[in-house]
Protein backbone atom coordinates (compact mmCIF):
# COMPACT_ATOMS: atom_id res chain seq x y z
CA UNK A 1 0.00 0.00 0.00
CA UNK A 2 1.39 3.40 -1.14
CA UNK A 3 1.49 6.05 1.75
CA UNK A 4 0.98 9.95 0.64
CA UNK A 5 2.89 12.59 2.09
CA UNK A 6 2.42 13.81 5.07
CA UNK A 7 1.16 17.50 5.03
CA UNK A 8 2.75 20.14 6.90
CA UNK A 9 2.33 22.97 9.70
CA UNK A 10 4.73 25.74 10.24
CA UNK A 11 5.11 27.82 13.23
CA UNK A 12 7.71 30.44 11.99
CA UNK A 13 10.12 32.54 14.28
CA UNK A 14 8.32 31.71 17.65
CA UNK A 15 10.46 34.35 19.81
CA UNK A 16 11.63 32.85 22.95
CA UNK A 17 13.50 34.28 25.89
CA UNK A 18 16.20 32.00 27.57
CA UNK A 19 19.45 31.11 29.04
CA UNK A 20 21.52 29.97 26.46
CA UNK A 21 25.35 29.82 25.94
CA UNK A 22 28.66 28.73 27.54
CA UNK A 23 29.88 32.13 28.50
CA UNK A 24 29.32 33.39 32.11
CA UNK A 25 27.84 36.32 30.85
CA UNK A 26 25.19 33.60 28.43
CA UNK A 27 24.20 32.24 31.81
CA UNK A 28 22.96 35.50 33.62
CA UNK A 29 20.35 37.03 31.82
CA UNK A 30 17.84 35.76 28.91
CA UNK A 31 18.30 35.74 25.06
CA UNK A 32 16.62 36.06 22.25
CA UNK A 33 16.30 32.86 19.89
CA UNK A 34 14.42 32.17 17.37
CA UNK A 35 12.29 29.33 16.35
CA UNK A 36 10.95 27.41 13.75
CA UNK A 37 8.92 24.40 13.43
CA UNK A 38 7.44 21.96 10.72
CA UNK A 39 5.04 19.87 11.71
CA UNK A 40 4.44 16.86 9.37
CA UNK A 41 1.04 14.96 9.95
CA UNK A 42 -1.66 13.69 7.82
CA UNK A 43 -4.04 16.64 7.63
CA UNK A 44 -6.92 15.39 5.46
CA UNK A 45 -9.56 14.21 7.84
CA UNK A 46 -9.15 17.47 9.05
CA UNK A 47 -9.66 19.36 5.87
CA UNK A 48 -12.71 17.19 5.09
CA UNK A 49 -14.44 17.53 9.02
CA UNK A 50 -13.40 21.12 9.41
CA UNK A 51 -13.20 20.07 13.29
CA UNK A 52 -10.19 21.17 15.32
CA UNK A 53 -9.94 17.58 16.78
CA UNK A 54 -9.13 15.89 13.88
CA UNK A 55 -5.64 18.72 13.48
CA UNK A 56 -2.13 19.02 15.16
CA UNK A 57 -3.13 20.66 18.25
CA UNK A 58 -0.66 23.20 17.71
CA UNK A 59 -1.59 26.04 19.68
CA UNK A 60 -0.73 23.34 22.21
CA UNK A 61 2.69 22.51 20.95
CA UNK A 62 3.37 26.12 21.02
CA UNK A 63 2.54 26.65 24.39
CA UNK A 64 4.69 23.81 25.53
CA UNK A 65 7.60 24.89 23.33
CA UNK A 66 7.69 28.50 25.20
CA UNK A 67 7.22 27.13 28.47
CA UNK A 68 10.07 24.52 28.23
CA UNK A 69 12.37 26.90 26.09
CA UNK A 70 11.68 29.94 29.15
CA UNK A 71 12.38 27.58 32.32
CA UNK A 72 15.48 26.18 30.75
CA UNK A 73 18.96 26.98 31.10
CA UNK A 74 20.96 24.39 28.51
CA UNK A 75 24.62 25.18 27.51
CA UNK A 76 23.87 24.22 24.17
CA UNK A 77 21.24 25.19 20.91
CA UNK A 78 21.23 22.01 19.68
CA UNK A 79 20.17 20.65 23.17
CA UNK A 80 17.20 23.21 23.02
CA UNK A 81 16.49 22.05 19.38
CA UNK A 82 16.52 18.16 20.57
CA UNK A 83 14.23 19.33 23.45
CA UNK A 84 11.83 21.09 21.25
CA UNK A 85 11.29 18.62 18.58
CA UNK A 86 10.55 16.39 21.55
CA UNK A 87 7.47 18.46 22.55
CA UNK A 88 6.26 18.69 19.17
CA UNK A 89 6.46 15.04 18.87
CA UNK A 90 3.93 14.37 21.98
CA UNK A 91 1.31 14.55 20.00
CA UNK A 92 0.81 11.00 18.24
CA UNK A 93 -0.28 12.99 14.99
CA UNK A 94 2.69 14.92 14.40
CA UNK A 95 5.15 11.97 12.56
CA UNK A 96 8.34 13.92 11.92
CA UNK A 97 8.96 17.22 13.28
CA UNK A 98 11.93 20.10 11.82
CA UNK A 99 13.58 22.13 14.26
CA UNK A 100 14.99 25.33 13.35
CA UNK A 101 16.97 27.27 16.38
CA UNK A 102 18.88 30.61 15.67
CA UNK A 103 20.63 32.33 18.38
CA UNK A 104 21.47 35.95 16.53
CA UNK A 105 24.57 37.61 17.13
CA UNK A 106 25.91 34.67 18.59
CA UNK A 107 28.88 35.14 16.21
CA UNK A 108 30.74 38.16 15.77
CA UNK A 109 30.36 39.24 11.96
CA UNK A 110 26.83 37.39 11.38
CA UNK A 111 23.77 37.64 12.15
CA UNK A 112 22.38 34.67 13.40
CA UNK A 113 24.03 31.04 13.77
CA UNK A 114 21.16 28.52 13.83
CA UNK A 115 20.79 24.43 14.06
CA UNK A 116 18.56 22.47 11.82
CA UNK A 117 17.20 18.74 13.37
CA UNK A 118 14.22 16.42 11.63
CA UNK A 119 13.04 13.71 14.35
CA UNK A 120 10.49 11.09 13.68
CA UNK A 121 7.83 9.52 15.85
CA UNK A 122 9.86 6.49 17.16
CA UNK A 123 7.51 4.22 15.42
CA UNK A 124 9.00 5.74 12.28
CA UNK A 125 12.86 4.23 12.81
Amino acid sequence: MESRPLDRIRIKDLLVRCIIGVRDWERLERQDVHVDVTLHADLSRAGVSDSIDDTVDYVGIKKRIVTMAEASSFFLIETLAERIAQECLQDPRVRQADVVVEKPGALRFARTVAVEITRHQPSDA
